[in-house]
């Protein structure tokens, strides 16, 4: 038997129906700790970034105000995008398809992929679950979904695509899984945006601000990240998280995915073109993303890719949340990039315009201040 999950109220700020949390509460463990010690511990080998939380705030001005803009002129956007994704998920998989969105960026897309998927007529269950970089997916949380699922009806939901190294964490998870236990999960991770070109279930490939991207806890149920903690974390327990009940005053959780539902019906026809044209195409990975990461680094000096943070949304992050050194943007992709420009001059970071960059934008984490969690 594994753990009872946890569902809304009592956990999260999302509705029971919208998603089932497969994650122990940690709400009352002390696990927040100061940027500068997290960072030294896991620089120095002697933690890793999962085993400890960095402190989550009310937002501020800075982060309303951008999330606010970018929901305004990107909700219909992101509702086509969910719209193709589920028509092309139920097309490979069948109305039997489980959703197991990745904590914490995938659990509002999983929301909306369900909400999407009633108006079909189609009833899919939406779980979220903790996948750790360098320490692959949770392996309870696969059991629960093994004991109610065929794992090939399991589809993974994130938000989008870097540089792909989610796609390859899970790629080596599954892998894992098969060889040991004979249980053969589809390692295909679906989402809404992939500019780093590494999966082939996606609602496009543009590079784009998904609104989320924008906050942290209060754009995704007011959970934390994950954690994976030994003290607190014991072999049949689901990787952890907190419920942040504090921030509820700043909670725009259910408001997202609502005012994005809201467009549902005005992109359904084109979402179902857009689907069927798609399935009659090549969407083989070709891994650029992953390259020019690569060659970013390299160009730089920087030696981690790691540090090199490819995308719209990634970049945003970049600048609202770490220790950014400079922003590389491409000159046809600028008149979507304002706001990625302003924040890039309030705090002082140089702009350098590249011709035929992987992405509209890249943002390069300074490697003398790195913050090791993504």
């Amino acid at each position: 038997m594994t753990p009872t999950p946890l569902h809304g109220p009592a956990f999260g700020s999302y509705a029971a129906d919208d998603v089932t949390w497969l994650l122990k509460d940690l709400s009352h463990a002390e696990l927040e700790a100061p940027v500068e010690e997290r960072e030294a511990a896991i620089q120095a080998g002697t933690a890793h970034y999962a085993e400890s939380l960095p402190v989550e705030y009310q937002p501020s001005p800075e982060y309303t105000g951008l999330f606010e803009k970018a929901l305004a002129e990107q909700a219909r956007r992101v509702a086509l995008a969910a719209g193709v994704l589920v028509h092309l998920v139920v097309d490979l998989r069948g109305s039997d398809a489980a959703l197991v969105s990745l904590a914490r960026a995938g659990t509002p897309i999983g929301i909306l992929l369900r909400r999407y998927a009633r108006r079909l007529g189609l009833d899919l269950p939406h779980y979220t679950m903790s996948i750790v970089r360098g320490r692959g997916l949770d392996q309870v949380a696969l059991r629960h979904l093994a004991e109610r699922h065929a794992p090939g009806d399991v589809v993974f939901v994130d938000g989008w695509t870097g540089k792909g190294a989610i796609s390859r964490e899970l790629t080596a998870a599954c892998a894992d899984l098969a060889q040991r236990t004979g249980q053969r999960f589809d390692p295909s991770l679906a989402v809404l945006a992939d500019p780093a070109n590494s999966t082939d279930v996606y609602g496009t490939r543009d590079d784009f601000l998904i609104p989320s991207a924008c906050l942290n806890s209060t754009v995704s149920g007011l959970v934390s990240r994950t954690v994976l903690n030994d003290r607190l974390i014991g072999p049949d327990d689901f990787h952890g998280a907190k419920f942040y009940a504090d921030l509820a005053p700043g909670d725009v959780s259910r408001r997202y995915v609502d005012e994005v539902e809201a467009h549902f019906d005005d992109v359904a026809d084109e979402a179902r073109a857009e689907a069927t044209r798609l399935l009659g195409t090549d969407r083989t990975p070709s891994w650029s993303g992953w390259r020019a990461v690569e060659e970013v680094s390299a160009a730089y000096g920087i030696g981690d890719v790691n540090l090199v943070k490819p995308g719209v949304g990634e970049t945003t992050r970049v600048l609202l949340r770490r220790v950014p050194w400079r922003v590389l943007v491409r000159p046809d992709r600028r008149d979507e990039l304002g706001h990625v420009e302003l924040l890039a001059e309030q705090r002082g970071v140089p702009v350098e315009v590249v011709e035929d960059l992987a992405f509209s934008c890249m943002g390069l984490i300074h490697p003398r201040f790195a913050q090791s969690e993504s």
